[in-house]
């Protein structure tokens, strides 16, 4: 229950960075970080509104979305965290919330976010010794590999590989079947959630389904389908 709370409170004080994040990186690719369109302020900081702390102006994600978003990640990371992979798993968090919302936004998962996450991921997993370590590069480079084999076929793209590669690695910590665990959750639920859509007239078949929040959703599924 404590690391419940201390989560959800965490989550809430990350909150407002993660919106402002979430709004400055969902754009197209190629094109500079997002800024106010009325008053042309970068903030770095959104309060739960989406308001421009400068203009009041409406920005990003709907009011109150990325808040939940953030406390329920807080929620997930307090009640699975352990030592050494708690610091882990808090730093992935805190990148898969404005992942999820970049993706689900633009469709795309932008270096900036998935290079520093891999880097950071593989620091702090390294805490817990190199024989652990070993499995998780090595899983890593699997589910990479896969995923880069279907950014190349089409359904995918190279963001996704690239996240792939830090997913497979936190996973492997806990051991190859929580790898494949997630893996396979992030593709059902991906077909769920396409089949919805598709069911409610949301989209159709050839429209493209951001896969990253599958991804992370499944990869969570797993982690705490372990504890």
């Amino acid at each position: 229950m404590i690391g419940l709370i201390f989560g959800a409170l965490a989550g809430a004080a990350a909150a407002p960075v993660l919106r402002a994040a979430a709004t400055r990186y969902a754009v197209p690719a190629g094109a500079p970080l997002a800024v106010c369109a009325q008053c042309g302020r970068a903030a770095w900081w959104l309060p739960p509104t989406g308001r421009c702390p400068s203009c009041r102006a409406g920005r990003g994600p709907a009011p109150l979305l990325v808040e939940l978003a953030a406390v329920g990640a807080g929620m997930a990371v307090g009640a699975a965290a352990a030592w050494p992979v708690g610091p882990a798993l808090g730093w992935v968090a805190l990148f898969a919330v404005v992942l999820a919302f970049v993706d689900a936004a633009v469709h795309r998962l932008p270096d900036a976010l998935t290079l520093p996450l891999g880097v950071g991921t593989a620091l702090l997993l390294a805490l817990g010794g190199f024989d652990r370590l070993l499995r998780c590069l090595a899983a890593g480079l699997v589910l990479g590999l896969l995923y880069g084999v279907l950014a190349v076929l089409g359904p995918m793209g190279l963001g996704d590989a690239k996240l792939a590669l830090t997913l497979g690695a936190l996973l492997a910590w806990y051991g190859w079947r929580a790898v494949f665990d997630g893996a396979f959750a992030g593709f059902l639920l991906a077909a769920l959630w396409g089949l919805l859509l598709l069911l409610t007239g949301r989209a159709k078949a050839k429209d493209p389904l951001p896969f990253g929040p599958c991804m992370l959703l499944g990869a969570l599924v797993a982690v705490l389908a372990v504890r």
